[in-house]
């Protein structure tokens, strides 16, 4: 292969002369280069581990501080109160020979300043700490801040004052606490209190006083220990026992899809598209490495978020197991995998230690489009084995790919930064039926042909042959708003930063003597090919099963809601309420997520949305009582599900302290019928929001066609509905909506439909409201921040 043959340095051959060594100049020449960038690059992790480690102090400062005592010393002071006289006497004997009696005291001062400064970080860091475990400024209302927050906020800037980098924070960021028992059963006693009869409150509310009286108390004792020795007492078992310990396929029930601009293409030509986002990826690895990303905010303040999911980002993939997944990380990779028609290809990104520009990453592109080959036995399909059942996946990967030329194949995929698929599909909102089209594009992001993603890989990302792209993100590694992240960075530097050249081609300039895409080679016998139709006829089911439904909502947006004083959150997730009340007829558990990121390695927790006083209100409109009657118990239900949600951000939520104890119990081999009933109710209601983190990257004002779609993912229960929206701008919500054909109670046109209809009639209850702005203001404190 010629590839293979580029790649060696140096051959040689025996003769009876003696041997003959022919070197390669060109190949130890990229040789030297890729190392001379693994240098850099361990250089620049060792400079960021100095910098974070004094955080929020900087290096520089050890300087001031030996000045300080230099001088004060220089000015027959002792500002160390003898202990540099002590530091003096404990020097080694070897020193005391041969430094003189002014160097052993200057070396003394040098090792009492270092301790001081050490000290005072570690002071600094203990301040900062204990700044941000304060949370109390998120339930005080705008303009009635009190005197402490006001403080608090003065030492919190004072703090964070120097550029942080992205995991400056890490080591002053809170532990999760872990709740009273008591509180955590009366929160949930209360959030299923509208879903139950009276006998059936009744009996659930005696199984959580027998619990706490009982088995309760004794796995909080265990829980609390391991709160005082882990990092996080939730992040460990929710990502073993919620994600890799699930057996059933990764596809639709796990994975997420991100959407593309909703009205822009930049490009009708694939090979550019792929060019221009696979570069934009790389770059934000590249900050990743770097730590150049700064670190997320609750949005309008300077409090930081854990940065610990981005860590594995890129270079990962989750690998089955008999009874358990495992995620792979490694520390980089130059390549990426890439699929097109049925075959597999490792793209090299660098050479020579550089990154490839957009054009030539274009041009590697075209050429793998362009390479007429057909797949091997067995490899067009070979990416079913990712979407079917964990178990199947196994134990064919350890018979069939542990060694040989399928090791070498699979490594390149699963080492590979990202996964890329050229898709030979058309997608988008286009021709005579845009808003179908728009349902089946989420349908072709959330599972494809169920074959040709591999959804294994910590992200995989599709560009599709008229130019349109979208990710596919496995969910054990990290959360959506890390994906988001991601995801908005790319689409705004592939559209606004690098572009596109008049003919829809990348810029900049080609190096023809890349060497070609290497093709990865397989050796698949039948009973590999068997089990991958096997788990393609697993996924297929799945995949045909799930009635997806995107619509953009435009008759109002965040804009028109906060001139109501509302939380646009909550006004949404009241409006679902409303929708899901009249598509069946009553209340059901309903899951929204929150970020409990807050707090060190947090990821989420669940707001449970449906509450006494959004039943309250739904039940009040539908009975047609008085519209002020009405308005009055929205906003009661509003500042109800603002505070929920301030309690799920805060440590105080139920769903993951309740999950705890019952992974706990299960240690302990004793059985709760309280847990196991709790753990057991379906969430027919699954909704999470999308955030815009950075709005400055796109223009609006400029470009108002740039709107993201957000993104979505599958029904958690099989009679209920999955609900994604994005709020984008200030007058526009995109909704995503899942749910299973096979359901005959639901449908996601239908409940779309009822979402639009609910957000239109409670805006009209408040549009004949003429007292709106002397409404007080709802609790946002954080705006202030």
């Amino acid at each position: 292969m010629a590839e293979a043959h580029q790649a060696v340095a140096f051959q040689f051959t025996i003769t009876p002369e003696g041997i003959d060594l022919q070197l390669s100049y060109q190949a130890l020449n990229q040789i030297y280069l890729s190392g001379v960038r693994s240098w850099k690059k361990r250089v620049s992790r060792m400079r960021n581990r100095v910098i974070k480690g004094v955080y929020p102090a900087s290096p520089s400062s050890w300087l001031f501080v030996v000045i300080a005592i230099l001088a004060t010393m220089y000015m027959r002071s002792d500002p160390s109160m003898g202990l540099i006289t002590k530091i003096k006497q404990h020097l080694p004997l070897s020193l005391h020979v041969s430094l003189s009696a002014q160097g052993q005291t200057m070396l003394s001062a040098l090792v009492f300043s270092t301790l001081l400064w050490l000290s005072l970080i570690l002071a600094l860091r203990f301040c900062l700490k204990l700044l941000l475990s304060y949370h109390q400024w998120m339930f005080e209302q705008h303009g009635r801040i009190s005197n402490v927050t006001k403080v608090w906020v003065t030492l919190l800037r004072l703090l964070s004052s120097r550029k942080p980098l992205l995991y400056s924070y890490q080591t002053s960021l809170p532990h999760l606490p872990v709740p009273a028992i008591t509180d955590t059963l009366s929160r949930y006693l209360n959030s299923v209190r509208p879903l139950l009869a009276d006998p059936e409150y009744k009996r659930m509310t005696e199984l959580a006083n027998h619990f706490e009286s009982n088995l309760g108390n004794r796995l909080q004792r265990y829980l609390k220990l391991k709160a005082l020795w882990a990092t996080n007492y939730v992040s460990d078992w929710w990502e073993e026992y919620i994600y890799l310990r699930s057996r059933g396929p990764l596809m639709v029930n796990s994975n997420y899809y991100g959407m593309d601009f909703l009205y822009v293409t930049p490009t009708p030509v694939q090979a550019a598209r792929a060019g221009n986002t696979i570069t934009a990826l790389l770059l934000y690895r590249r900050k990743v490495n770097r730590e150049e990303l700064k670190p997320s905010r609750v949005p309008g303040t300077v409090i930081p978020l854990c940065a610990a999911q981005c860590e594995r980002m890129f270079n990962t993939t989750r690998t089955p197991g008999v009874e358990t997944d495992v995620l792979q990380h490694w520390q980089d990779s130059e390549f990426v995998a890439v699929y097109n028609k049925g075959r597999f290809f490792r793209l090299w990104v660098y050479r020579a230690g550089r990154l490839l520009s957009p054009r030539e990453i274009e041009y590697q592109i075209q050429r793998i489009l362009d390479d007429p080959s057909p797949p091997q036995p067995g490899e067009e399909k070979l990416g079913a084995l990712t979407a079917g059942d964990r178990v199947p996946w196994s134990q064919t990967r350890k018979q069939y790919f542990s060694s040989g030329i399928n090791k070498r194949s699979l490594d390149a995929i699963e080492r590979a930064a990202f996964f890329v698929t050229l898709d030979d599909e058309e997608q988008g909102m286009r021709g005579e039926d845009p808003a179908g089209n728009l349902d089946r594009y989420a349908k072709s992001l959330l599972h494809g042909k169920c074959y040709d993603r591999w959804f294994d890989k910590s992200f995989s990302i599709v560009i599709y042959k008229n130019g349109k792209s979208g990710l596919n993100a496995e969910h054990s590694w990290a959360d959506a708003p890390t994906v988001a992240h991601l995801w908005e960075y790319t689409l705004a530097t592939d559209a606004f930063q690098l572009g596109y050249t008049e003919d829809g081609h990348c810029k900049g300039e080609v190096d023809r003597s890349l060497p070609l895409p290497q093709r990865l080679t397989w050796d698949i016998p039948s009973e590999v090919q068997d089990q991958a139709n096997s788990s393609l006829a697993v996924a297929q089911a799945l995949a045909e099963d799930v009635d997806c439904h995107v619509f953009p909502f435009r008759d109002f947006g965040k804009g028109r809601i906060k001139k109501l004083r509302i939380s646009p959150d909550a006004f949404i997730q009241i409006g679902l309420q409303l929708a899901y009340y009249r598509d069946r007829g009553g209340f059901c558990l309903t899951y929204e997520a929150s970020m409990t990121r807050l707090f060190r390695e947090g990821r989420t927790e669940t707001v449970r949305s449906c509450s006494n006083e959004s039943c309250a209100f739904v039940k009040a409109l539908e009975g047609g009582e008085a519209g002020e009657h009405c308005r009055q118990l929205f906003r009661q239900a509003s500042e109800r599900h603002q505070n929920l949600y301030r309690m799920a951000m805060t440590g105080a939520g139920i769903d993951r302290h309740l999950f705890c104890l019952y992974v706990v119990s299960k240690y302990l081999g004793v059985e709760s019928p309280f847990l196991k009933e709790v753990l057991s109710e379906p969430w027919r209601l699954s909704t999470s929001q999308t955030p815009v983190q950075q709005m400055e990257l796109f223009d609006l004002k400029n470009h108002p066609d740039y709107i993201s779609l957000g993104g979505g993912f599958g029904p958690v229960a099989d009679d209920g509905y999955g609900v994604s929206y994005i709020i984008v701008g200030e007058d526009m919500i995109n909704f995503h909506v899942s749910s299973k054909y096979s359901c005959t109670d639901t449908d996601s046109h239908r409940f779309g439909a009822q979402i639009s209809k609910a957000l239109q009639d409670i805006m009209t209850v408040f549009s004949t409201d003429t007292k709106t702005s002397k409404v007080p203001a709802q609790p946002q404190a954080k705006k202030l921040l």
